[in-house]
């Protein structure tokens, strides 16, 4: 799983740069909007290929927050199967019910926000290699000048908004996954 994450972030690092970019472009009163070409030119002239790809060390560096994610799940899955489990009958009922959707969807709703928690310093970093001009030049760089200059919390800047997208997200998305493989498994 993770060379899928690897690869994906890696094939798609400059579209995002460039959705970072066009996002921080602060324009001044009645001056044209940079658009996407515009925005592929000025990285270009300035860096090269290589500038497409800044950021893809904190990208790579977020790839800990899905294995946190997964880890965390299974192991509240787990935790929850067996206290559901039957006494020991032959007869065992491997049907679910709504309870065991909503269990999911805790389950998903708290191992992700741990993991994203723990992993959301990558997101600040990624966002301030991408900035155009800046004095950010790799991710240990970066990791330890933020909390320098503007303290700990910094590293934290946004964690809320992105909490409350991600967490209804990534439960309903495990609780689909988990009714799927329900209805496959007969």
């Amino acid at each position: 799983m993770p060379n899928i994450g690897f690869t994906a972030i890696t094939a798609t690092n400059p579209i995002w740069l460039i959705k970072t970019r066009l996002q921080l472009d602060a324009r001044n009163r009645g001056e044209r909007q940079m658009n996407a070409f515009e925005c592929v030119r000025r990285v270009y002239r300035a860096d090269g290929c290589r500038g497409f790809y800044r950021g893809m060390s904190a990208s790579y560096a977020g790839i800990s927050e899905t294995v946190i994610h997964f880890v965390i799940y299974e192991s509240i899955k787990r935790k929850l199967l067996e206290a559901k489990a039957p006494p020991m009958d032959d007869d065992e009922d491997s049907s679910k019910d709504a309870s065991d959707f909503v269990g999911m969807m805790l389950a998903a709703a708290t191992s992700k926000t741990c993991a994203t928690t723990l992993a959301y310093p990558h997101e600040v970093i990624r966002t301030r290699l991408r900035e155009e001009g800046t004095k950010y030049l790799s991710f240990f760089q970066t990791l330890t000048t933020v909390p320098k200059e503007e303290g700990y919390r910094a590293l934290y800047r946004g964690l809320t908004p992105h909490l409350v997208r991600q967490i209804p997200n990534t439960a309903i998305m495990m609780c689909t996954y988990e009714f799927v493989v329900y209805l496959l498994n007969g």
